[in-house]
């Protein structure tokens, strides 16, 4: 397979979120032209999205939706589990932790951390949160694939050098700071302050 580029990557999302709506609607095939309307694209470009990742559709016929569908979760890792620690049961980590999409796409939070006393040892959403103090052993000791950052900014670094101590290669960060991670780490940034800015600069242009 070709190196696939991000922007790729988030296209090959909004596929997917348009054939799960399409196969609810009771849609069995769709065409590119169709799918690139959907989403404000041109046929030509969604043909080659997909063909990255091997022949899809029939010429003249367009897609299968439950078939495409099926291929694009593939290629995302969505058939799969994965276990997932949340850092931070703040007012974002907690709204993040009842977030039932997750779960359904195969994301399942399987532990939570917070360095506040009166939290620790709690019962939250069914799921015992525990000292941050113990971070790397117990990622670790529960095998985490992927770990999600809701800590004020001041803590992020620290607490993502730890995260990459217990050797997890994938972030998602919450906290609005410059985090720095070695090579091998993949990490996204969440920053909803700056998506609130680029609406309101939308709004101020008219674009």
């Amino acid at each position: 397979m070709r190196k696939v580029s991000e922007s790729t990557v988030k296209r090959l999302s909004r596929y997917y979120r348009v054939l799960r709506l399409l196969e609810k609607e009771g849609y069995v095939t769709v065409s590119s032209k169709e799918l690139a309307k959907i989403e404000k694209l041109t046929p030509a470009q969604v043909r080659k999205d997909l063909s990255l990742f091997g022949s899809f559709g029939t010429r003249g016929l367009g897609y299968k939706v439950l078939e495409l569908k099926e291929k694009i979760a593939s290629i995302l890792g969505l058939d799969k589990t994965w276990k997932v620690a949340l850092i931070g049961v703040g007012n974002v980590g907690s709204a993040l932790v009842s977030y039932k999409e997750f779960a359904k796409q195969g994301f399942l939070i399987k532990l939570l951390f917070d360095n506040d006393q009166r939290k620790i040892g709690k019962n939250h959403k069914g799921i015992i949160i525990k000292d941050v103090k113990d971070l790397v052993k117990e990622l670790k000791e529960s095998k985490i694939e992927m770990v999600i950052i809701a800590v004020p900014a001041d803590q992020a670094q620290k607490v993502v050098d730890q995260v990459v101590k217990a050797g997890i290669r994938t972030i998602l960060n919450f906290a609005p700071a410059n985090i720095k991670v070695p090579d091998q780490v993949f990490l996204r940034t969440v920053n909803m302050a700056m998506e609130l800015e680029h609406l309101s600069f939308a709004l101020i242009n008219q674009i």
